[in-house]
Formats: structure tokens, C-alpha cells, sequence
């Protein structure tokens, strides 16, 4: 009986914990087998499954006809829709937080539809938009940046909003009564307090745009992205560097975000 209140015990203590670890394992068991096919020949076309260890997948990652460039575009749209979204929506959350201004509650309310619409009436309305706007004959890389501005703006308002709300706006008035201008104000206390939440919209944004396939798809044209490829080739036959490609996206936010955690918990503690 005592060893079994030892042993409830120390559940109990870091049940937590195991249960936390239990959930990460079960979040990353899809990269680790991603990982895994980017090494692996398959047995047969059509068969995913483990077959053969290989490196070629790594050195010939533009073998697949066409895998390349959609990846090149991607990453482009996903850029530009990123730089625009974050710029337009911190501007858009420091209006909403600081001022006060007629139809403002309904601005905050707009925001929000397009996180809680579905994303085939959203890219089925950007549709109907475009072509009736005149650019029907014309879908492609301008008509898919615009769509995907628009739809990552509200993250980045949502986002950086909840870092504004809850700055402590006492730190700007010491600055004020230290003589500080309103320009070094912003650049020396505010901005440095919002960034991290101005670089985690800006990180959600190009995930958001680099996986976006619905709303793509309709307003694509004949232009094609990368979730566009991925879903043409599991149509055929998927190429195992499809699973490279993961591998370094994951890899790539995975050092991004210990970089964040690890200069974030330097400035923590110079300030202590």
C-alpha cells in the first residue's frame, strides 16, 4: 500500500507534465514521419511507405517538374502578404487601441468575420470580387496577394491589439516626463514593447499564406502554389520531396521560435 501512495504521489505531482509530454508526442508524430519519408525511396509508385533509405530526395529537391518554382512563389506571396498584412494591421490595432473614433465598434466586429467565416465563402466572395472588378481573365499572383493580405489582416490586428492592451501606458508617460519626444517615445519604449507581438503576427501571417489552399485555389488562376502542387501530385504519384520541403519548414519555424524564446529570456534577464 505504501508503494502505491508513493506511486500516486509522484502522478500527482507530475501528471502535468507527463500529460503535456504525452500531447507534444502526439502533435509531432506527423513532422516525425514526414522526416522519415524525406529519406525514402518508396516500394512502388503510389505506395507510401517506407522502402529504401536515400539521400537523393535532400540533393535533388527540384527533381519533380514544377516543384520548385510553385515553392519560389509561395514563398514570395507569402512574403509580400506578410509585409503588407503587418504593416496594415499594426497601423489599423494602434488606431483601434489609442484612439477613439466614430464607428469603431463596428471596425472591431468586421475584423473578426473573417476569422470566423469559412474559408470557401471567403475565397468564393474574392472570386466574385475579382470578376466583377474586371480582373476574371486575369487570376493569378496579384489576385492571390491580395486575397491573402486580406484574409491574414485580421490575425495581425487580433494579434497585435492584445500585445497594445496590455502594455502599461505609464512607461510612455516616464518617457514624456524624461524629456523624450513623442518619435523617441515610440522608438525607444513602445515599439520595443509591441515587436514581439508584431513578429508573432507577422510569423502567423506567412504560415497562414504558405498553407492556404482554398482560398488560393479559387483565386489562383492558372498560377499554381505550393499546397496547389502538393494536391495535384497526390492526385498522381506524391514525390518523397514534397516531405523535404516540410521537414525544412518545420525545421525553419522550429529555430525561429527557440531564437525568439532564447532572446527573450536574455532580455528577461538583464532586466532582473
Amino acid at each position: 500500500m505504501t508503494a502505491w501512495l508513493r506511486l500516486t504521489d509522484w502522478l500527482g505531482r507530475r501528471g502535468v507534465l507527463i500529460a503535456g509530454i504525452l500531447v507534444l508526442i502526439y502533435l509531432f508524430i506527423p513532422m516525425f514521419i514526414v522526416a522519415a519519408m524525406s529519406f525514402n525511396v518508396p516500394p512502388s509508385p503510389n505506395v507510401y511507405q517506407f522502402g529504401s533509405f536515400t539521400l537523393s530526395n535532400w540533393t535533388e529537391l527540384c527533381k519533380p517538374d514544377g516543384l520548385c518554382a510553385s515553392l519560389r512563389r509561395s514563398i514570395e506571396i507569402g512574403a509580400l502578404a506578410t509585409l503588407g498584412s503587418t504593416i496594415l494591421g499594426t497601423m489599423m490595432a494602434f488606431a483601434l487601441v489609442r484612439h477613439r473614433f466614430s464607428g469603431r465598434a463596428a471596425v472591431n466586429l468586421f475584423l473578426f468575420l473573417p476569422l470566423a467565416s469559412p474559408e470557401i465563402v471567403m475565397g468564393s466572395s474574392l472570386l466574385a470580387l475579382f470578376v466583377a472588378a474586371g480582373f476574371g481573365g486575369r487570376l493569378g499572383f496579384w489576385t492571390i496577394l491580395i486575397a491573402h493580405i486580406m484574409f491574414c489582416l485580421s490575425f495581425v490586428v487580433v494579434t497585435v491589439k492584445a500585445r497594445l492592451s496590455g502594455m502599461d501606458a505609464r512607461l510612455e508617460d516616464a518617457a514624456m516626463d524624461l524629456y523624450a519626444n513623442e518619435w523617441q517615445t515610440f522608438w525607444r519604449i513602445t515599439f520595443p514593447l509591441v515587436f514581439p507581438g508584431i513578429l508573432g503576427a507577422a510569423l502567423l501571417s506567412f504560415s497562414l499564406s504558405f498553407d492556404d489552399f482554398i482560398v488560393t485555389n479559387l483565386t489562383a488562376g492558372t498560377t499554381t502554389t505550393f499546397p496547389m502542387f502538393v494536391w495535384g501530385a497526390a492526385r498522381r504519384q506524391i514525390p518523397m520531396q514534397i516531405n523535404v520541403v516540410g521537414t525544412l519548414m518545420f525545421v525553419a519555424a522550429l529555430a525561429i521560435a527557440l531564437t525568439a524564446r532564447r532572446l527573450t529570456g536574455d532580455a528577461a534577464d538583464d532586466e532582473s
